[in-house]
């Protein structure tokens, strides 16, 4: 181990690499040797290990503190690229992004000013750009990478409420009042970070309208035109539209070329939240999912979702440059208004920034965009199976389905005849409870017409229909032997 005059150079190169090396060894004898997505450890067993540990007693070298990750950490990961890790919108990841992790750590890089970065900065503009122009974005579009979705929203949002105050323009109105009077229009499917960026932005909760959606859960535009015409007539402010394309638990898109029309009409801010949906920008098939996002005034995508690349990775990006600089704030020790020179921070709600975009970068140059694209429709296709799978009548007898998937989410439940509909919901829950506890297999739960359902979150290419059955078979068995041992669901 390296002595600790030593922890922050690298005098000896061998020894840095060899380091590097003994670290990526160990974890891959331990994606060799894992059997199941997740041990089943429970909260207080996991204390029980991490609690004792003295973090000021003596220290360990290099084979201890590996042995010591293994315990506490290593041991009882829940592994998203094992296929039956199905539960939430974690995704295994390429290989390519894990190789840009070392250099993006190694080096340190922080992309909020041209003097951290350098080249950093420009490859990050480069990605926003080559983004863009995917949405159908123009030559004045721009944006900026974030930590995530309910980051690319809040921003998002927030530069709609400044455009919304400058829309306003009446300088004898205090701002209080005007930003009391301003008006979100989402629906009851959309994310709930559109609600905490209403709260973080002093809006309140209650500045989000929700508007009714169509049978199929997507937002409808004829109710949306009424929505916003009657904030007008109660002298209230519209100030932004969020379509989802890709909603967390049914994966519905809504219309966003119809609903598009409306913000036009109503002069409203249109967000479309891609977080989910954003990989369809890469597909070769199913692009035609997303028309009418070009028409977007902001547009959040998750490249840590369907575009496999490790967390985090996300961006905002926009229709006007100009609209950025509702986040713009100069510093002298920073970036000074005179110094001309391509400040990320000057459109980031960040001031340090990891270089993330490094990520993706690696990814595209070694695979290309129609390769992560693939990767997406594959899992939508096995959605879709399933989906055909669960109908059919050996299913069937067992199973109910939500409805038929628009992306990789199959939202499901465990139902045999015999089960009152009212008991649906306990024995549901406690299917899933059982399922984590055992490791064998990892599902989500969600709410569905008020019930709770079971959700299969496909993002792992390399699963198939036969192993996706037998992870519905280990729900069925647990069913049948939680009917069979207690007679009861609560």
């Amino acid at each position: 181990m390296p002595s600790s005059d030593h922890l922050l150079t690298i005098d000896s190169i061998d020894e840095y690499a060899a380091t590097l090396h003994r670290g990526v060894d160990h974890l891959a004898r331990h994606l060799s040797g894992l059997e199941r997505p997740f041990s089943g450890i429970t909260p207080a067993d996991s204390a029980a290990k991490v609690d004792p540990i003295d973090l000021d007693g003596p220290t360990l070298d290099l084979e201890g503190v590996l042995a010591e990750l293994s315990e506490v950490y290593l041991d009882d990961a829940v592994w998203f690229h094992d296929p039956r890790y199905a539960a939430h919108l974690n995704c295994p990841v390429v290989v390519p992004a894990l190789l840009a992790e070392v250099f993006v750590s190694a080096v340190n890089s922080s992309l909020d000013t041209w003097d951290q970065s350098a080249g950093g900065t420009l490859i990050e503009r480069k990605l926003i750009d080559w983004t863009a122009r995917r949405i159908g974005f123009g030559a004045e579009s721009d944006g900026i990478f974030t930590s995530g979705g309910t980051q690319s929203n809040l921003q998002a949002l927030l530069l709609a409420r400044g455009q919304a105050c400058l829309a306003e323009n009446d300088p004898t109105a205090p701002l209080a009042a005007t930003l009391a009077r301003l008006r979100i229009f989402a629906t009851a499917e959309s994310h709930f970070s559109v609600q905490k960026a209403a709260s973080v932005m002093g809006l309140g909760a209650e500045a989000v309208v929700l508007v009714p959606t169509d049978h199929l859960h997507r937002m409808d535009p004829f109710a949306l035109a009424d929505s916003l015409a009657s904030a007008a007539a109660h002298d209230l402010l519209p100030m932004a539209v969020v379509a989802t394309a890709g909603t967390t638990d049914l994966g519905a898109i809504d219309p966003v070329d119809r609903i598009a029309d409306v913000c036009r009409a109503h002069d409203t801010w249109l967000h479309v939240d891609a977080a989910y949906g954003g990989g369809l920008l890469a597909s070769t098939r199913r692009r035609h999912l997303l028309a009418g996002i070009e028409r977007a005034d902001s547009v959040t995508i998750d490249f840590h979702k369907t575009w496999f690349q490790p967390v985090s990775s996300s961006a905002v990006i926009v229709r006007d440059a100009e609209t950025m600089r509702h986040v713009t704030w100069h510093a002298d020790y920073l970036n000074p208004k005179a110094a001309q020179l391509p400040n990320q921070v000057d459109k980031s709600m960040q001031t340090t920034r990891r270089f993330d975009s490094l990520k993706l970068w690696t990814t595209l140059r070694m695979t290309g965009a129609d390769a992560i694209g693939d990767m997406f429709d594959t899992t939508i296709d096995l959605a879709r199976e399933l989906f055909w799978v669960l109908t059919d009548d050996e299913w069937a007898a067992d199973f109910e389905v939500a409805m038929q998937p628009t992306l990789s989410t199959v939202v499901f439940r465990f139902r045999p005849a015999e089960v009152d509909p009212a008991d649906a919901s306990a024995l549901n829950t406690r299917i899933r409870r059982e399922l984590f506890a055992g490791g064998e297999g990892v599902v989500a739960s969600t709410t569905f017409h008020g019930e709770t359902w079971l959700k299969l979150t496909l993002l792992n290419p390399t699963a198939t229909v036969g192993g996706l059955c037998d992870l519905l078979d280990l729900v069925r068995a647990t069913g049948h032997r939680l009917l069979d041992t207690t007679g009861v669901t609560r």
